[in-house]
Order: structure tokens, then sequence, then C-alpha cells
């Protein structure tokens, strides 16, 4: 076969038996592909305007082959940024710069996604790359809100706690970003639950000390987190769906959020019309022993995807085609997102479909070099 013979050759998606490169439904959409690209923070925005770093940066990886692409951890309110680089969505003048970035993600055939997030008592710190350290007042910085008055390290500040009064205005902020998001283009809503940041503070007993209806018990606890599922189910198309993103354990070796207390939030979320839980783990102690190794987090998706019967995405050093096929093929979980391995390499989906024998296009500009010749 000669090269111009090769060029000819179908690239639609030809390999039925790859779990990998099967599509995914979920209400009325459909992925093309199980392959997520996880939220990452850039901490390279100026005023939460995303630019061309982020056009590039998200929009190689849905060139790459991922079915969706998701933008980083993308703050609701300025408080609620990690840092003053982070992305932001609470302003119409943000929400129309991601316009040409859904655009171009959605002419490569991938889905385009945003996480909706508060960072809680971790807001106001430099850029990782800068040093743990936080923002000074007279630099920028901000005093961040929490559920209860408790820093996350002695490098944070300690947070103002959120009066009662209040709490309702964080369910506001979340459903006015998502309404933003629609207008800018996204198809796939993420509500960011985990990592430490604000919802997670509320869900985890650890910095939740609230002796309101917002703490306490379980009940109690899961409140705010469940208005905001809710309400952002609302507002969002009912064809598209809406991802959760938890920590399924604190890895505290007592008395904070855990595998049994999140198997019965995801129950609720269910009902609350979310769609898919993305698990991950961590974030509310500055340090924990956790077992980090290949697929560490892969169990937790496992667990929540057959104690509740909900779709689930599993993360965490999952970095090859067979490791990714192989948790497809046994149930484990019902896609794969990945995010350091696509700061690797943002073409990991076609060089994973090599690997596996599955047919799939590749962009018209890029067939030259899909068979080598």
């Amino acid at each position: 076969m000669n090269f111009r013979s090769l060029l000819q050759v179908k690239t639609t998606t030809m390999n039925t038996d790859t779990r990998l490169f099967s599509p995914f439904r979920l209400r009325e959409f459909t992925f093309k592909n199980r392959i997520f690209v996880s939220p990452m923070c850039q901490y390279s925005a100026t005023d939460g305007i995303p630019d061309h770093w982020h056009l590039v940066h998200l929009g190689s990886r849905a060139v790459g082959g991922a079915a969706l692409v998701m933008v980083e951890a993308t703050a609701v309110k300025d408080i609620g940024r990690i840092s003053p680089g982070d992305l932001g969505i609470w302003n119409d003048n943000q929400a129309n710069a991601f316009l040409p970035i859904t655009k171009f993600i959605r002419q490569q055939g991938a889905a385009a996604g945003i996480q909706l997030a508060h960072a809680g008592r971790k807001a106001s710190m430099v850029a990782p790359w800068k040093g743990h350290e936080k923002v000074e007042l007279n630099e920028g910085g901000w005093i961040p809100e929490a559920p209860s008055a408790i820093p996350f390290s002695f490098s944070n500040y300690t947070p103002t706690a959120i009066l009662t009064s209040a709490v309702d205005s964080i369910v506001t902020d979340f459903t006015e970003a998502t309404k933003r998001a629609l207008k800018a283009g996204f198809q796939v809503i993420e509500l960011h639950m985990a990592h430490g940041y604000l919802l997670h503070e509320f869900l985890s007993p650890l910095s939740n000390q609230r002796t309101d209806e917002y703490g306490g018990s379980l009940e109690n606890r899961i409140r705010l987190p469940l208005k905001v599922a809710k309400a952002v189910r609302e507002v969002w198309p009912a064809q598209w769906p809406v991802f959760a993103r938890i920590s399924a354990t604190d890895w505290a070796p007592e008395g904070g959020w855990d595998v049994e207390q999140s198997i019965t939030f995801a129950k609720e979320l269910k009902k609350a019309g979310i769609d898919l839980i993305d698990c991950s783990s961590g974030g509310i102690l500055e340090r924990a022993s956790i077992p980090v190794g290949p697929g560490y987090r892969v169990t937790f998706a496992s667990i929540i995807k057959e104690k509740v019967d909900i779709a689930t995405s599993a993360v965490g050093m999952i970095t090859n085609a067979s490791q990714a096929e192989t948790i497809l093929k046994e149930g484990k979980a019902d896609a794969i997102s990945m995010a350091r391995e696509f700061l690797r390499d943002p073409y990991f989906p076609l060089h994973a479909a090599h690997e596996l024998g599955a047919d799939i296009e590749w962009p018209k500009q890029y067939e030259r070099a899909k068979t080598k010749a």
C-alpha cells in the first residue's frame, strides 16, 4: 500500500471491542470516547479572563482526540479564586472571553466543559511555582471565606466564617456562573466539591464546625452542596449533563470525610439530577498519609458506581492506554479523567488508539502522520 492510498483509509472508529474508544452517552449528549481532560489550574489569567495560553492549552487537547476538555477550576466570585491568576466567570467579560475557546474545542469534535469552583479557605495564595505563600493584602490579596474560621495551614489566611444569612448567596453565585457558562458555549458543567475547597469544606467535619443548619450532622453538612447541585441542574439545559467532583475520602486517621459518607452524598446528588461523579480524594488536610500509586483512586469510582448506580469517572495516576482500557472493561468506571499525562502528551488519545488497535479519526491536517509509511 503506497502513501496516497494510506491517506484514503477510512478514519472513523472501527474497533468496537475497544471500550476506551466507545461512545459514552449521558442524557442526550454523546461523548465520542471515554477519555476526559481533567481540570488543571494554569494560574495564568488576568482578572479571571482567559487568554491565548488557555486557548492553546485547552485547544491542543481537543486536537489530540479527547472527548471532553474540562476547563480548570473557574471561580464563581472574585474571592473564590485560589490565586489572582485563576480563571473566573463571575462577570460577562470573562464569559465572553471563553467563546473562541469553546468554539475551537467543539470544532474538533470534543465537548467543552467547565469546572465551577470556590476556593473557600484555600483562596488568596500565590501561584504554586512562587511558593506556598498567601498574597499579601497590600499586594492584591484578600481574606477568604469558609464554613468556619479555621485556616488550612499556617501559610494561609484565617478565613471569615460565612454567616447563615449569607449561605444562599453562594448558591446564587454558582447559579449565575452556570448561566454565563451556557452563554460562553460550554456543554458540560462540573461542580467542584473536592480538594479542600469551599463545598468540600462544608462536607468535611474537619473544616466545618458550624452549629447552625449547615454544620454538625451529615444531613446538615451536605445541605449547601446539594442546594448548589439542585440550583445548577435547574438552570442547565435538561439535555446536557452536570458532573460533580468529590473527594471520596479526606485520608484522615479519624473524624474526616470518608467513603461511606461519600456514598450517601452521591445518592443525594443523583436525586438532585447529577449525572456523573468524578471521583478524586484528599485536599482537606495539609498533610495526609495517602497510598499514592498507579490508579490509587480507581477503587472510589468503582465503589460509588456500584453502590449508587451512577456513572463515575476514574482519576489518579492513570497513565497508559492498557491501564485505562482495563479499568473500563472491568466496569470500575464509565470514563477516564487524566491530568498529568495530558500535560506530558496532549495527543494521548491518538497514541492510545494506536496502542489498542482502534482506528479513530485524526484531524485532517494531521492525517499524513497517522500511519507510518
